[in-house]
């Protein structure tokens, strides 16, 4: 299926480029990491737009350090520099939004963990291995393997012929809440907020505003993840998360979801480079 001619002695040697640096791409790296793949580069866009930012390495474009499950992670300006950072353990993310690195990182694995629905710039032609994703792309055209991010029983599903399923729309059900969870901005504007990730909120409670309307909790319980205050944003945009169960430990790990993500693409490079 791929061409794996130049397959390294060592499946640590492997070069690993993640497009993204949101709570999925997270969830891989994290699993990833640990396994002995320390050969990972992430990309990300100058301004992200992550919810669940305290288990998004894309923190680094704000703070230039994120730590994630005692992983860490450091921003970087250029690919040229992250020998320095795999030496220390630690993941460089560089801001290269179309992920141009990759001519000179030359990856022999590429993951796109953008989940924006769509192929945003990726061919099998990118690396000897290409894993994809969610929905928008195309297994065998757009990548090797396709992963299915939906909720249910083929969550973490490896497709290698077609597309994972369409995009529902409906946020996965927590405690028997969906939509009622997600916090969305009234407007457009920029949002502000005093409140921090992992602060217990009350249904009716002002979590903060967006061009001087309020943005309300409909269910009590944590506060799970939250856009950065300050950020721009659009109507509608998904800008938190409230979690019913109340353990505020939650907000600091990575989901169920994540890592059965995350482990779907360990299997893809094992069923490529393992035999």
């Amino acid at each position: 299926m791929t061409n794996i001619a130049a397959r390294p002695s060592n499946l640590s040697e492997l070069k690993i480029l993640i497009r993204g640096a949101g709570e999925m791409a997270t969830g891989c790296a994290c699993r990833l990491h640990p396994s002995g793949f320390f050969r990972i580069l992430m990309t990300e866009i100058e301004k992200p737009l992550a919810v669940r930012r305290s288990v998004s390495f894309c923190e680094v474009v704000y703070e230039k350090s994120w730590t994630v499950e005692n992983i860490r992670a450091e921003r970087v300006d250029r690919a040229e520099e992250v020998e320095g950072h795999w030496s220390r353990r630690v993941i460089p993310v560089l801001v290269d939004p179309d992920a141009l690195c990759k001519t000179s990182f030359q990856p022999d694995i590429v993951i796109d963990a953008i989940l924006a629905k769509r192929n945003l710039g990726i061919s099998t032609s990118d690396a000897p291995l290409v894993v994809a994703l969610g929905p928008g792309f195309n297994a065998g055209r757009d990548a090797h393997f396709v992963i299915e991010t939906n909720r249910g029983h083929d969550l973490g599903r490896l497709i290698t012929e077609g597309y994972a399923s369409p995009n529902t729309g409906v946020p996965g059900s927590i405690n028997g809440h969906s939509a009622l969870r997600v916090l969305r901005s009234p407007a457009e504007g920029v949002f502000l907020s005093e409140l921090s990730i992992g602060t217990p909120v009350t249904e009716g409670q002002a979590i903060g505003s967006v061009s001087d309307e309020p943005v309300t909790a409909q269910i009590g319980g944590i506060l799970r993840g939250l856009i950065r205050p300050g950020t721009s944003v659009t109507r509608n945009l998904k800008i938190g998360d409230i979690d019913p169960r109340g353990d505020a430990s939650y907000c600091f790990r990575v989901s169920e979801k994540a890592r059965a993500i995350a482990g779907a693409v360990l299997e893809a490079m094992l069923r490529t480079y393992n035999t």
